[in-house]
């Protein structure tokens, strides 16, 4: 079943004929993504590896009133406008790989979104993929059914590479994928850990979460109070990326946008402890997430889950 994407999902790219959202449309196609319409002003009439080209987003939608879902592939000033124009014609999940969009935009679009009833995941993703059924955005590469292979562990994560990573790592010891996301690294992500959880919770097919943390931020701390809570209970395991940011002055941005750590917050040790408090498992090193996921499971690593 998987979280957001499946093969009922239908895709407008927003930005198709530029460079990067063309290739990208061009993987997902490959994949089985059932990419409908691409959206270029100016660019209305063109073809991109098949997928007819539109003016605006209505045209699209009036030619393929099946679109559900759009890829957001612009240039960072277009970014909120096209994510609202996607709202505001009843599309209702939005997915923005694009980087660097300014912290105003992404809190304008956030408020736009929520009042909507709309889920947008990103800025600075690296996309969503349910394997099998639905890969959106970059995810995975060219060759996604190398790090991602079906079943039941849920991955969702703050570093786009780390997203394949962690779902190779697990696929390794015979743990298969339910579904795979990455948040953005970004100050404000339009959809954090604790947006996503419950999605995860209320799936089936989803027997446990990893989730991938860095310094910066307190969406990890979110997380932890809303197991702390009972809003997740299924076994969630964490690593924590950038322990070493904890011996450095505070105040200083570690890669991404987002991790800054300041006032006392943010820091690796400080995500580590709240999530341990609340029962959360989390990995000292990467790799052991999936003894900790075989621990949680009841099973021995090297068992398909």
């Amino acid at each position: 079943m998987g979280i957001l994407v499946d093969e009922n999902t239908r895709v407008v790219v927003q930005g198709i004929t530029g460079r990067e959202g063309s290739f990208v449309t061009n993987e997902m196609l490959r994949y089985g993504t059932k990419v409908l319409a691409g959206v270029t002003p100016g660019k209305g009439g063109e073809v991109v590896h098949g997928v007819p080209v539109y003016d605006t987003l209505k045209q699209a939608l009036k030619a393929h009133p099946d679109i559900n879902t759009s890829l957001v592939y612009v240039p960072p000033l277009s970014a909120k406008d096209a994510a609202i124009e996607a709202i505001s014609n009843g599309i209702r999940l939005i997915n923005i790989i694009t980087e660097r969009v300014p912290i105003h935009d992404t809190a304008d679009l956030y408020s736009y979104a929520v009042s909507k009833g709309a889920r947008v995941v990103g800025p600075t993703s690296v996309g969503i993929l349910t394997p099998g059924k639905c890969k959106l955005g970059p995810i995975g590469g060219t060759n996604p059914d190398f790090q991602f292979k079906p079943g039941r562990i849920g991955i969702v994560s703050k570093s786009g590479s780390m997203t394949s990573e962690t779902a190779w790592v697990l696929c390794q010891a015979g743990f298969g994928i339910s579904t795979a996301l990455s948040v953005g690294g970004d100050v404000i992500a339009c959809s954090t850990f604790a947006d996503l959880l419950p999605l995860f919770e209320a799936d089936p097919e989803t027997d446990a979460v990893v989730m991938f943390g860095e310094p910066g931020g307190v969406y990890e701390e979110q997380a932890a109070e809303l197991v702390r809570q009972g809003g997740f209970t299924k076994p969630l395991i964490a690593f924590i990326a950038g322990k070493f940011v904890d011996a450095m002055p505070s105040g200083i941005t570690f890669g991404h946008a987002g991790a800054i750590m300041e006032r006392g917050m943010g820091s690796p040790r400080q995500k580590v402890e709240a999530l341990r408090a609340a029962g959360v498992r989390v990995a000292d090193v990467h790799h052991e997430i999936t003894t900790l996921v075989a621990e949680a499971l009841g099973q021995r690593v090297g068992r398909t889950a």
